[in-house]
């Protein structure tokens, strides 16, 4: 199915425009600075089936926090440094890991922890679930200096798989699919830019065409709202933005110019209208009550 063939479900929560939120629609939901285990420099965030708030630290940790923030707890470590994460429904979650240049699969019935992927990927920073074929998409930074590949697809159930899309990107980060259309979105970090990858028929990858261009900000990690709106969270300025539907240009939707409430945010998650913005340079997991919304992405997987 296509964009253009499926007809799009209505959104629950309207499309803003670029209206701006003020600085205090964010706040620190959980502050790790002295939790055990420490919330240390979270890199990825999500929000799990069981509702609690899941991340990871610069120890390789996973970790999640009580809906009302009230407590953490260690749900597996890989000794590492924890970057992007994503679940496939309420089965498993995936974590990619800095260190050891892998992704790592979180059993949720059983809590058994074990590498999911073989050696190739250099820097794999974001894993998405792609439902429907079945596979896990992921980044790969490759290198801070130069451009490099790409895209890695590998089986949910197995591990296998092998480059997707090996065209070089300027550290590629994170990514996104939108309901009902066959493409990848895809964050350029130090190319300031978002690149959309159609799907082919077959499950390839085509070529990929910019959707977002010379942002205002160094985009990290990003998700769709249901009104098809773009969110990225900028790791440098600690800023917010919010591409409208069909691309564009990118409007400012929050912004921290002191880098303390939102600091270097680099993943993004939904819970309804509720944002919730890993915080790579301090030590926790920031909320923003927002205006758009998206039900969490892990429903999307069932």
């Amino acid at each position: 199915m296509t964009a253009e063939t499926t007809a799009a479900a209505p959104a629950r929560f309207p499309d803003p425009g670029p209206a701006r939120l003020p600085p205090d629609r964010a706040a620190v939901f959980f502050d790790g600075i002295f939790a055990e285990p420490r919330l240390s420099h979270p890199e990825g965030v999500a929000v799990g089936p069981d509702g609690w708030i899941w991340c990871g630290n610069q120890d390789g940790d996973l970790l999640r926090i009580a809906p009302d923030g009230g407590r953490i707890e260690r749900m597996g470590a890989t000794g590492g440094f924890t970057l992007g994460l994503a679940f496939d429904g309420d089965r498993a979650l995936f974590a990619c890991d800095l260190r050891h240049r892998a992704v790592f699969r979180l059993d949720l019935a059983t809590g058994a922890l074990a590498r999911l992927t073989p050696p190739g990927i250099r820097i794999p920073n974001f894993p998405l679930v792609d439902a429907a074929r079945r596979r896990l998409l992921v980044s790969d930074s490759h290198d801070f200096r130069a451009p490099g590949p790409g895209i890695w697809a590998y089986d949910l159930a197995t591990g296998e798989g092998a480059l997707w899309y090996a065209a070089p990107l300027v550290f590629a980060n994170g990514l996104a699919m939108r309901q009902g259309e066959d493409a990848v979105y895809v964050c350029e970090t130090f190319a300031r830019r978002i690149r959309r990858i159609p799907v082919r028929p077959d499950g390839s990858a085509g070529a990929a065409e910019p959707y977002a261009e010379d942002l205002p900000g160094l985009p990290d990690g990003i998700a769709f709202d249901e009104a098809g709106g773009l969110v990225v969270g900028c790791y440098e300025p600690s800023r917010l933005l919010r591409i409208p539907p069909g691309g564009g240009r990118a409007a400012l939707l929050i912004e921290d110019i002191t880098a303390h409430t939102l600091a270097h945010p680099t993943n993004i998650a939904f819970d309804g209208t509720t944002i919730y913005t890993a915080n790579l340079g301090r030590w926790h997991i920031a909320r923003i009550q927002a205006d758009i919304g998206a039900p969490p992405l892990w429903r999307a997987s069932l």
